[in-house]
């Protein structure tokens, strides 16, 4: 059987990207070689409410990855009906492209609610799983939750090593709001269309739920 591409996984509400978020999928795409990193801007999150519309938010992520040729945009989450579910979105993944070898990058605070989601066993079966080490955990909390999970779930699970960047989306979104400068915790393009389009501000621009 042909071997296809290694490819990460970056999923999230991107509301908005941010410069962590970028780090992480780069730190993952070095240390374990992969072909290419896939942002994959959720549809309709059900375990979050007022998010930006997807149209601002898919906008954003391609201004982001714009200059990276390893990374690129996936609608898969946007385009579908109703909640959108991780294993879901990795099970049609595999399915149109088999021979894929399929890594979910995540932060260290996944690690400790992935437990929870929806069908784990499901995401651990079908990829590799990559944790950054950061956050406010430390590595023995780290190592012991990952050989918890791997047990359990007979999973793969990865430390990436990475820089320790205090960035939120929700703390840049607070910063809007407040009329503080966002400037260097996303990309230059990305500041500049949070400011032309007001986002953040006109609570119009938010999806319904």
């Amino acid at each position: 059987m042909q071997i296809g591409k290694k490819v990460g996984i970056m999923g999230g509400t991107f509301n908005p990207i941010h410069m962590g978020h970028l780090i992480l999928a780069e730190n993952a795409r070095e240390a374990f070689q992969l072909d290419e990193v896939l942002f994959i801007p959720s549809g309709v999150p059900y375990m979050k409410k007022d998010v930006l519309d997807s149209k601002f938010r898919i906008s954003m992520v391609e201004l982001a990855i714009e200059d990276n040729h390893f990374f690129s945009l996936s609608k898969i989450e946007v385009e579908k009906v109703g909640y959108s579910y991780s294993y879901e979105t990795i099970a049609t993944l595999k399915e149109n492209n088999p021979n894929h070898i399929y890594y979910f990058i995540v932060g260290a605070d996944a690690l400790f609610s992935m437990e929870k989601w929806k069908c784990p066993e499901k995401i651990f079966k079908e990829c590799i799983i990559l944790v950054a080490t950061r956050d406010n955990y430390d590595d023995v909390s780290l190592k012991k939750q990952r050989d918890y999970l791997n047990a359990k779930f007979k999973g793969n699970i990865f430390l990436i090593p990475t820089r320790n960047i205090e960035l939120s989306s929700t703390d840049i979104r607070n910063r809007v709001i407040h009329n503080q400068s966002i400037r260097y915790m996303v990309p230059e393009n990305v500041f500049n269309f949070i400011k032309n389009n007001k986002l953040y501000v006109n609570e119009s621009m938010k999806e319904d739920k």
